[in-house]
């Protein structure tokens, strides 16, 4: 999910290194399908957690997962609440400047508009977004009059209940909600952020480091690409 925060007024605290833990724990939102989710038993589900699990497997790590609301997400990162963040989250300049991201997960991908009427007005119009995301920040900058939620489910709602004209957001939560014919895709995509990575504090550069080779051993066997293409369509995957 590409999310962006206006995080340069946090205070880069430091915790203590993940690995001096007999457990790293991952810190997702649960709330952001098909990236993460939780399921039917309560537990977190979907593409980050199965692309986790097999990270932690392959850096030979035992993690557990912690869920956590998105607009505090990176605060009880940097405060020590978990030891990273795997929650669809888009690696920007802004939030680098407060934490440390792996290389990307998933390529940089697209945002889209959803609405109930294909002539709603993008620009100047109500536009709904998730707070804290770089959707919130494109739609302030565009002349539309931007309307925060907490949760991409509220921005679906809005729309629908009429509090906004159309949401903005990833392309891949989004799509799902057209299938009942009530929303429809609108105006042109979006590419938006430098693509999906985990971000750490500044201070686990040792953590990174594990799951950075994680990473680059599943995108040179295909198993992300599979995983990408499984959760997302066939296609994409371009690793």
């Amino acid at each position: 999910m590409n999310k962006f925060i206006l995080s340069t007024a946090l205070l880069a605290l430091t915790a203590g290194g993940a690995l001096a833990q007999d457990v790293v724990r991952m810190g997702t939102e649960g709330a952001y399908p098909p990236y993460n989710f939780i399921d039917d038993n309560g537990e977190v589900a979907g593409f980050e957690r199965d692309l986790g699990d097999e990270i932690c497997a392959r850096a030979e790590l035992t993690c557990e997962w912690v869920t956590n609301d998105w607009d505090s997400i990176i605060p009880n990162l940097v405060s020590g609440n978990y030891d990273t963040i795997i929650a669809g989250m888009s690696i920007t300049d802004e939030r680098d400047e407060v934490i440390d991201f792996t290389q990307d997960y998933y390529p940089p991908t697209a945002s889209i508009y959803l609405a109930m009427d294909e002539g709603v007005d993008l620009t100047g119009g109500v536009v709904a977004a998730q707070a804290n995301t770089i959707q919130a920040g494109y739609v302030a900058e565009t002349g539309a009059t931007l309307l925060e939620f907490a949760t991409g489910e509220e921005t679906i709602a809005a729309v629908k209940n009429g509090e906004a004209d159309a949401v903005f957001a990833d392309m891949d939560f989004l799509l799902p909600f057209t299938e009942d014919g009530e929303l429809m895709a609108v105006g042109e995509e979006v590419p938006l952020g430098g693509g999906i990575g985990m971000g750490l504090r500044e201070s686990d550069s040792e953590l990174k480091d594990k799951f950075d080779a994680a990473i680059t051993s599943m995108k040179e066997d295909g198993s992300l690409n599979a995983l990408l293409d499984e959760y997302f369509g066939e296609g994409t995957g371009t690793y």
